[in-house]
């Protein structure tokens, strides 16, 4: 069905139960739209494809049946929801830089083939490069069947063989400095040459999360792919009732596998 985009719906948000109303061009990637916990159609797109992913329909996170035996991890992910599924499911959101900590480019070996899901929503576009390591370990670290919530910001929405655009390509032993009110980065490759980088990008305001890369969906399934996970969906689709529209194709979140089979 096509909308318009000064239609009104009415929808209940999957996270907190709150009926809202809003007209569909109020229902952006990142902008809060729910009147009540402040979520956005990315956020609540994540309950809505682990619920799908782990359940077979798309649920608020109130009805999440208890689950004790379901076992997951999020990465850094928004409290709004990481609390409440807490209650409902074994789930534990990590960190970076606090506790419980978890570092996605060097995993604990103990952590392998244990966890039932995975939830990263756009946190793989700040990895230290190769961002490969990551998918890699991700895959490592889930049961067979065990599943990948995923996204990042992307471009080139069912294009062919567009490459990741890596802002850094020699990353290596890196420090971000202040000059003159404006930050740089500079990089001393593996072979010892210094770089210096201007016009950075961050997420959540300058000095705080760098963009490494930007990714294409091309390049986030070919990723995918190389690390072992399968069925890969790309959830581009509404579900209206639970204020999810994504009136464009890129940007948008996905699901992937292990093979029911793989160790």
């Amino acid at each position: 069905m096509r909308h318009t985009p000064d239609a009104s719906i009415v929808f209940q948000c999957n996270i907190c139960d709150r009926e809202n109303q809003a007209d569909l061009h109020q229902l952006t990637r990142d902008d809060p739209s729910c009147s009540k916990c402040g979520s956005s159609v990315r956020l609540r797109s994540i309950v809505q494809i682990l619920t799908t992913e782990l359940f077979g329909c798309s649920l608020r996170i109130s009805e999440i049946p208890r689950s004790p035996e379901l076992v997951g991890i999020g990465m850094s992910c928004w409290e709004g929801y990481a609390d409440r599924l807490a209650r409902h499911m074994h789930y534990r959101n990590t960190f970076y830089h606090q506790e419980p900590r978890l570092d996605i480019t060097r995993i604990d070996p103990a952590m392998k083939g244990s966890l039932d899901f995975v939830i990263a929503t756009d946190v793989f576009e700040h990895v230290g490069p190769p961002v490969s390591t990551a998918f890699e370990n991700t895959r490592k670290l889930l049961k067979p069947d065990g599943v990948f919530i995923f996204s990042v910001p992307f471009t080139h929405p069912g294009g062919e063989r567009q490459p990741t655009l890596e802002h850094f390509p020699e990353l290596h032993d890196y420090e971000i400095e202040e000059v003159d009110g404006r930050f740089r980065l500079k990089n001393t490759t593996h072979a010892g040459a210094v770089q210096y980088f201007d016009d950075l990008v961050f997420h959540g305001g300058p000095g705080s999360t760098l963009e490494m890369r930007l990714f294409s969906e091309w390049s986030i399934v070919n990723e995918m792919e190389n690390a072992g996970l399968h069925d890969i969906t790309i959830y581009s689709g509404s579900d209206l009732r639970h204020g999810i529209y994504w009136p464009h194709p890129w940007s948008t979140p996905m699901a992937a596998r292990v093979h029911p089979r793989q160790t």
